[in-house]
């Protein structure tokens, strides 16, 4: 067994599959689990996904918003065992993949366009999910002929 194959056996362990599917531009809520002293609680940091590094298991996303008319930019990993979760609040429109002339911006022309045919997609998508979670119980309530 090669090293590249033994590294993949010991990080599948550790890989997370329920992170929602969002592009740079897209505007991110990341629950984050903060530690103080001995207590846990979870913090929410919310903003515009400028960059998605992807590197296997080290990959990771950096997310930036404005806080006290000051640009704040975090990077999280998306293996950390310390994000609670990841909600896609707004579907954004852009053409590249790395948003850093976002940094030089301000107030309005910092804005970025939102993606109408994602969101439609987005809504159809939940809509079927829906669709398909009523049919299940509705098909299991009815009983055969069979059963009786």
């Amino acid at each position: 067994m090669n090293r590249g194959a033994l590294l993949k056996v010991v990080e599948s362990k550790y890989t997370r599959a329920d992170m929602p599917e969002f592009k740079a531009g897209d505007t991110v809520r990341v629950n984050y689990k903060v530690r103080e002293g001995n207590r846990t609680r979870t913090q929410a940091y919310e903003g515009v996904v400028i960059k998605i590094k992807r590197n296997g298991f080290n990959s990771s996303f950096t997310v930036r918003k404005i806080s006290f008319g000051e640009g704040v930019e975090r990077v999280f990993p998306f293996n950390s065992p310390l994000i609670d979760s990841v909600e896609v609040v707004a579907r954004g429109k852009v053409r590249r993949a790395k948003l850093y002339y976002l940094r030089e911006l301000r107030g309005k022309a910092a804005r970025i366009k939102s993606d109408r045919k994602r969101i439609n997609e987005d809504v159809s998508a939940r809509n079927a999910a829906a669709a398909e979670a009523a049919a299940e119980p509705a098909q299991a309530e009815v009983p055969t002929e069979s059963q009786e």
